[in-house]
């Protein structure tokens, strides 16, 4: 895949905080690039820089060969963005939104008109394009923002945790959404915290926390970095004793183990060794009163860079 998007050392500081610190990364053609990250991380920052809505003390952003800057910039044409907030007229229907979007890109007529209803149609809401957002859910609004930021066709299109305040068949239906725009090709950023929504639509994952990358790769390769692949939580009806614990921590496939309340929890390399270990401790007389296996998250992945979780 050839490069899209290029991002390379960008900084910005307000005051005498360091909101971002050198963030590079790059988007290829196709491509779902998550930027995951705690609030206050630099994601939003980083993405208005990117977009060219804030200059950064230093660093540059390349799109498609040109390079994007605050002000006028004819590589902004080729970025939709979704910010957070909603950037909708409540007293305008669907559609005139839709078209007021157009028209800031010069778009008009039977164009703008044809570009709307195939906007409206991708995220679910043809039958509502003559109502007015002001009567529509949480969830509707996030997809007719979305709408929006397609309205000129963009190469990429940036979404600033468009799933923010929203519920679950909401979520569900915006993810619906952006698999089928990644199915078209579209290259996309999703900046999140949510880990589950990453894991989801992510083909490629940069990691940053206090305004520097932590970690950027596939999803495979950064949990490759972890030093268990998998969990297997036990409850038992007996105690388990320091000596059995020893055992299960020098068994091959084993990389940790603790006791958790009324069990034990151990860390495997891989899920297939999970099978063997059980088989092994019924032999030693343990009995399980429960038992759970877990492959490893992105949650395990933060936690193993920076020795906290994502929400702390």
């Amino acid at each position: 895949m050839s490069a899209l998007l290029t991002v390379s050392q960008l900084t910005k500081s307000f005051g005498t905080r360091r909101a971002v610190d050198g963030v590079s990364f790059t988007v290829h053609r196709g491509q779902t690039v998550g930027l995951l990250g705690p609030n206050g991380a630099g994601k939003s920052t980083t993405v208005a820089m990117i977009c060219g809505l804030l200059t950064p003390d230093s660093g540059s952003v390349t799109l498609d060969g040109e390079s994007v800057s605050a002000g006028a910039s004819a590589a902004k044409r080729k970025i939709g963005f979704v910010p957070q907030d909603l950037a909708l007229y409540d007293d305008l229907s669907a559609l005139e939104n839709l078209k007021l979007f157009a028209a800031l890109y010069g778009l008009s007529g039977a164009r703008a008109r044809e570009r709307a209803q195939d906007v409206l149609a991708l995220v679910n809401l043809t039958d509502r394009a003559k109502d007015k957002p002001a009567t529509f859910s949480g969830g509707m609004k996030r997809r007719l923002n979305i709408a929006a930021a397609l309205m000129h066709d963009p190469q990429l299109l940036i979404l600033d945790e468009p799933t923010v305040g929203v519920d679950p068949q909401s979520r569900n239906a915006i993810f619906e959404t952006l698999e089928r725009l990644k199915g078209m090709g579209r290259s996309l950023i999703y900046t999140s915290h949510y880990m589950e929504e990453v894991e989801r639509l992510a083909d490629h994952i940069v990691i940053i926390d206090h305004g520097k990358v932590l970690a950027d790769d596939t999803p495979a390769g950064l949990f490759r970095k972890l030093p268990a692949h998998a969990a297997l939580s036990i409850e038992t009806d007996e105690p388990v004793g320091e000596s059995l614990m020893a055992a299960i921590r020098a068994r091959g496939g084993v990389t940790d183990v603790a006791l958790v309340g009324d069990g034990l929890t151990v860390k495997l390399a891989q899920s297939a060794d999970a099978l063997p270990l059980m088989t092994w401790l019924a032999e030693q007389g343990v009995k399980p009163r429960y038992f759970a296996t877990a492959r490893t998250s992105l949650e395990d992945i933060f936690l193993n860079l920076t020795g906290r979780t994502l929400r702390d």
